[in-house]
């Protein structure tokens, strides 16, 4: 058969007939975003109380959060050994790697579903035949050579665009590990602030505590010395060694709960616990409290969260795989041809005359699978319909992480009014108890009762500033941390 133009262009302008259906034409339902709810406001009411200057925060809404917000915590430390994280923690290492590996699987599929598959064939091979297949009884038979090469094409035309929505689902799959890196850089960065606020906070309670320690040690010796003189019975030394030993029991847990946090925070950087004593040690004075804390607005945490836009991604994926089920229902278009030599002799494989071709086209159209391919359709729309359940339900707890934490800096400020007043209280009668002993007009144990009283509510004003760091913290965390300003 001689293999006219006319047939080439025939041919090729089928080709170029279904690839341009191919890709124009997509089956299945197109994804669209999901609306951002109609909520007005996180809570019921997202003010900061009224407090007065340096302890007062307060909400500034639809200020753009910075990438690097912890640097509003103004602290050196804080942004060297975020950095440290940055470069060595495993996590972040492996997310890195699994949004690589994403990238390279689209790129495979890429090059599957919009270029046609080309494979060099060569072939060698040796045989007998035997005379009985001619009806001869008798005979030896032929034994022969065979020698082939060949360049064989095949092409898949994507006419009701399976192929497109495999590499629409497998982009949404890089879009999702994207997002699993940032949710990764936010969940890390905010987990180093937080155990830096531990850090603080445990060691304000364990010089508060040893200041206490210290307080009763020398109760303990003014009334042993009166009972050695007759001014005080036993029962009062034995009450005062009691409260003692119960402050310092105290203290060993306070030890174990800062071994703890050093721990976690070597292992946060990517080091070994046993390094911790390499990465510099955090006192409260040394971090400044932001003033002001932006605010996604309602409508916007949606496009914020990495959390709720990987939820949309898989919710994307689905859609798609939608698509994909539907298209395989319908016939598949294929190309196939072959270009080459054979012959029975090495020497004769590249003459002219042994060059063979062939072209050819298949439509496959399934027409009894068993229920299969409408049973895999249906569980496509179940799985988006789940995806979709399971998106709404992210938003939820997303928009409850962020009110949760509005109440919890509300509450941490009015905390922190409360313990500075006992803290101001606590100082002015200390002050007043030494001056009174100064003068003769009190005893040395009303003011060693003062001072210990003053330090205790060191403690707690301690805690309640480390409980506003650690929530404004949590506050950029639940907001998104402002991956979004992110120039890497």
């Amino acid at each position: 058969m001689r293999f006219s133009t006319k047939n080439n262009i025939i041919i090729l302008t089928i080709t170029i007939f279904f690839t341009a259906i191919g890709n124009s034409y997509a089956i299945g339902p197109n994804f669209k975003r999901p609306a951002a709810p109609n909520v007005a406001r996180y809570t019921n009411d997202d003010r900061m109380p009224n407090l007065p200057e340096p302890i007062s925060q307060k909400f500034i809404y639809e200020q753009n959060i910075p990438a690097e917000w912890w640097a509003l915590f103004r602290c050196k430390k804080l942004d060297q050994v975020i950095r440290l994280a940055i470069d060595g923690n495993p996590t972040l290492a492996a997310a890195k790697a699994t949004l690589q590996k994403a990238k390279e699987e689209y790129t495979a599929k890429t090059g599957v579903a919009y270029f046609p598959n080309i494979s060099a064939d060569l072939s060698m091979s040796r045989q007998k035949t035997s005379t009985a297949a001619a009806g001869i009884s008798e005979g030896k038979g032929t034994i022969f050579n065979f020698y082939g090469a060949s360049v064989k094409i095949s092409y898949l035309f994507d006419v009701w665009g399976g192929a497109r929505r495999e590499l629409e689902a497998l982009q949404s799959q890089v879009n999702f590990q994207d997002l699993q890196l940032q949710a990764a850089y936010l969940t890390i960065t905010s987990n180093i602030v937080a155990s830096v606020g531990k850090e603080v906070a445990i060691r304000g309670q364990i010089n508060a505590m040893k200041a206490v320690i210290d307080i009763q040690e020398k109760q303990l010796a003014l009334i042993e010395k009166q009972l050695d003189l007759g001014g005080a019975d036993r029962s009062q030394v034995l009450a005062q060694k009691t409260a003692l030993e119960q402050t310092k029991a105290q203290l060993p847990a306070l030890d174990r709960e800062l071994a703890y946090t050093r721990h976690q925070l070597a292992v946060l950087v990517g080091k070994f616990p046993n390094e911790e004593s390499t990465l510099p040690e955090f006192d409260l004075s040394e971090l400044t409290l932001p003033q002001d804390l932006p605010v996604t607005l309602p409508s916007e945490l949606v496009r914020k969260r990495p959390d709720i836009r990987m939820s949309e991604e898989l919710l994307h994926a689905a859609c798609a795989e939608i698509g994909v089920a539907t298209a395989n229902m319908y016939p598949q278009f294929i190309l196939n041809s072959g270009f080459g030599p054979e012959s029975n002799t090495i020497k004769e494989l590249f003459n002219g005359n042994n060059i063979i071709w062939n072209i050819g086209a298949n439509i496959v159209q399934p027409i009894f699978r068993g229920g299969e391919l409408k049973a895999k359709k249906r569980a496509a729309l179940a799985a988006f319909d789940q995806a979709a359940a399971e998106y709404r339900q992210t938003v939820l707890y997303a928009f409850q992480n962020v009110a949760d934490v509005l109440r919890a800096l509300e509450t941490d400020a009015a905390t922190f009014e409360a313990q500075i007043a006992a803290f101001n209280t606590a100082e002015e009668y200390f002050k007043l108890a030494k001056e009174q002993f100064n003068n003769g007009a009190v005893s040395i144990f009303i003011l060693l009762d003062a001072e210990r009283q003053f330090n205790l509510t060191r403690i707690g004003v301690v805690q309640a500033q480390a409980a506003r760091f650690a929530d404004t913290a949590a506050l950029f965390q639940a907001l998104g941390g402002g991956w979004w300003n992110n120039a890497n």
